[in-house]
């Protein structure tokens, strides 16, 4: 095992953990007036709809796509009957859909940002960075998505990445199986360390805070002080 390699596939990862737990431990006990997104769908409301949507939900099918790409062994899909050539064909077409949603909403809220003025003062350095780093990260992950496993002749990211990755959660990291893996993955992976390492103090945090409660909440009845005036109204008083 090189330096490189385990500065890169061993240190990197556990440091930005740690920075990415601790972060966030700081940030809610410090900060949490500014635990938010600070929304601006009051300034401009848009661009920021469809963009939302195209960007959250394309990200969560990602996030989804990853999570079984790099959790699920392969033998486990094999114990199923799910054939390399079949479970490709799922990955890179869910894989292509999810990416376009992600880019086409990535691209919208960065337009909307940069040209509504009213928008963009709310901006500050931390968001040019977490976009910075969100953007470069979505590209590549395009890239090894939609360009090599699509159009392209594929890489079986599982028998490398995905072993180095549950390596790294058992606490026996093994740096080697990232040797050999296509550059632009590398780089992705890379990328994607830091930006977990920066999460805790930009407004991504928010994603942690998802009104979920407001899914079984009951309605919210809305009533009168006052009866509505007119002779003919149901319930007015006479």
């Amino acid at each position: 095992m090189t330096v490189t390699e385990a500065l890169l596939w061993v240190a990197l990862p556990y440091v930005a953990t740690v920075i990415f737990i601790g972060g966030h431990i700081w940030r809610y006990r410090r900060d949490q007036f500014g635990w938010t997104c600070r929304s601006t769908q009051i300034l401009e409301n848009r661009l920021l709809a469809p963009g939302s949507i195209l960007f959250h939900y394309g990200t969560l099918a990602a996030i989804g796509g990853h999570a079984l790409g790099i959790l699920v062994p392969a033998s486990l899909t094999a114990f199923f009957g799910i054939t390399e050539a079949y479970y490709h064909i799922i990955s890179a077409g869910a894989g292509t859909v999810a990416s376009i949603a992600v880019l086409a909403g990535l691209i919208i809220l960065i337009y909307r940002r940069a040209t509504v003025r009213r928008v963009w003062v709310t901006t500050t350095w931390l968001d040019i960075a977490a976009y910075t780093a969100l953007t470069v990260v979505i590209l590549l992950g395009v890239w090894d998505t939609v360009v090599t496993n699509t159009f392209g002749g594929g890489y079986d990211y599982r028998s490398t990445v995905a072993e180095w990755f549950r390596s790294l959660l058992i606490f026996q990291p093994k740096p080697s199986l990232m040797t050999n893996v296509p550059f632009m993955y590398r780089i992705h992976v890379t990328l994607a360390w830091l930006l977990y390492a920066v999460w805790p103090f930009t407004r991504l945090v928010h994603a942690w805070s998802a009104p979920f409660q407001y899914l079984g909440r009951p309605y919210i009845l809305y009533r009168r002080r006052f009866a509505p005036s007119g002779r003919f109204q149901i319930g007015a008083r006479r």
